[in-house]
């Protein structure tokens, strides 16, 4: 209870949590006992709605709650069981030292499980609820386990050595969640479909179109499942698939498929950086029929510059492929419905055409120089750059342009960059065309 309503309120706090998982087991330990009165559970949950809505109600704020307040009985009811916090943009949860771990573990140890459950819960939130219930349970095992021990070093290294798995499959189930969670189905295919292509550009759209559907797939089945092992099962199966139609492409996305176990494998794989960009021949361009045709979400996915764009631009960060992929759509959408879909699209290309190289270039060099330079090096280089390029700029306004960039890469050039953040820090100006181009700033 504690996990679900942690990931449920994940900016609630600890006192808040504390008070609703307390109202909840005492709920079920009172109405599910046996010889319990048939109306003990309306009644309770009754009772509990009604403290939800009370001006001094010790649960955690939501400012859907007055709305639901509104309304009665059961339709109160289901309107707060459905309300929830959106997830924390980055994970706050730091993992103390052994020493730090045993010494709060043996001062409370059920103050300690409680206010790791919650820390943990809130701040992977989008992990599934069955991972994070074995995440969690295999870790208050090791430290209840290890702070016993006559060699706690030891323990500890053994125990975390056997719980490798499960531990980076919570980080990045939580990074897929949300990911999905803010894309959707359509969007989150293209993420991956974007990943794919600039860790293997060699690999030709059929290669990979496939393989994004099937990820996209499994996070719609196993995000929100309460089924024991889908998240590890069927990873494990598209890994196989991945590496099936992958390893004869690239060397090192040959290299992750040799282990025996599939879960390490696809952690190598997401943890293989964009490989250098290849020489390719001239992306084939879309025509408008094609774009406005029947098969036009599958060809805008592939054709409107955004899949070559992905695997030409390595470097190229998630956020300003999901903002050109947005602006893309939307553009595609009203052009394709106007009068003359023709000149509605040629006139975009034209009068945008020359915009996108440039910002795909500041915005590949930006997370390009990040990814490989140590992080003051990056920042040395970025600030010799701002001040050659803006020589007439005062030193408090390039201080704050070195800043906003450093930010922005140091958030959003990683692999785990938060979807919704990083929406926010590109803002378009202009909006993409197929084939044609945009202006994004950071």
């Amino acid at each position: 209870t504690i996990i679900a309503n942690s990931r449920k309120y994940s900016n609630g706090t600890f006192e808040e949590i504390g008070h609703l998982v307390r109202e909840i087991v005492s709920l079920a330990e009172t109405c599910c006992a046996d010889g319990a009165d048939p109306s003990c559970y309306d009644a309770g949950s009754s009772a509990l709605s009604v403290k939800s809505c009370s001006a001094d109600s010790p649960f955690p704020a939501h400012p859907g709650t007055a709305e639901c307040c509104t309304h009665e009985g059961l339709e109160r009811k289901l309107c707060l069981a459905a309300l929830r916090h959106p997830p924390q943009p980055l994970p706050r949860y730091l993992q103390p030292s052994d020493q730090e771990l045993c010494h709060a573990f043996r001062k409370d140890p059920r103050e300690f499980a409680d206010r790791y459950l919650y820390e943990y819960a809130s701040s992977y939130s989008q992990a599934p609820l069955p991972v994070l219930l074995g995440s969690t349970r295999t870790f208050l095992s090791m430290v209840s386990t290890c702070c016993i021990s006559p060699a706690p070093t030891a323990c500890f290294l053994k125990e975390k050595l056997q719980r490798k798995t499960l531990s980076l499959l919570t980080l990045t189930s939580n990074r897929a969640c949300s990911r999905f969670s803010a894309y959707g189905k359509d969007k989150a295919t293209f993420s991956y479909l974007a990943s794919l292509a600039q860790k293997v550009p060699t690999a030709s759209f059929e290669d990979l179109f496939p393989l994004a559907e099937d990820a996209a797939e499994v996070f719609s089945q196993c995000c929100d499942s309460v089924a024991e092992d889908c998240m590890q099962k069927k990873l494990s199966e598209h890994t196989a698939k991945a590496c099936a139609a992958l390893s004869a492409r690239d060397r090192h996305f040959a290299d992750c498929c040799k282990g025996k176990n599939l879960m390490e494998n696809y952690f190598c794989i997401l943890a293989l950086p964009p490989a250098p960009a290849p020489k390719l021949p001239e992306a084939p361009e879309t025509t408008n029929k094609e774009l406005c045709g029947k098969e036009g979400d599958l060809q805008a996915t592939r054709q409107v510059s955004l899949f070559e764009l992905a695997r030409r631009h390595p470097s190229l960060p998630d956020a300003v492929l999901a903002k050109l992929y947005d602006a893309s759509e939307r553009i595609r959408g009203e052009c394709c419905s106007a009068k003359d879909p023709s000149a509605c699209l040629d006139s975009k290309r034209q009068r945008m055409g020359a915009e996108l190289p440039p910002m795909l270039e500041t915005a590949s060099q930006l997370c390009g120089q990040y990814t490989k330079l140590y992080f003051l090096d990056f920042k040395k280089r970025l600030r010799e750059s701002l001040t050659q390029t803006m020589p007439e700029a005062s030193a408090a306004l390039l201080e704050q342009l070195l800043e906003q960039r450093v930010s922005f890469a140091s958030t959003c050039c990683t692999p785990d960059a938060p979807p919704l953040l990083c929406a926010s820090k590109v803002q378009p100006r202009t909006l993409p065309t197929p084939g044609g181009g945009a202006r994004l700033r950071t």
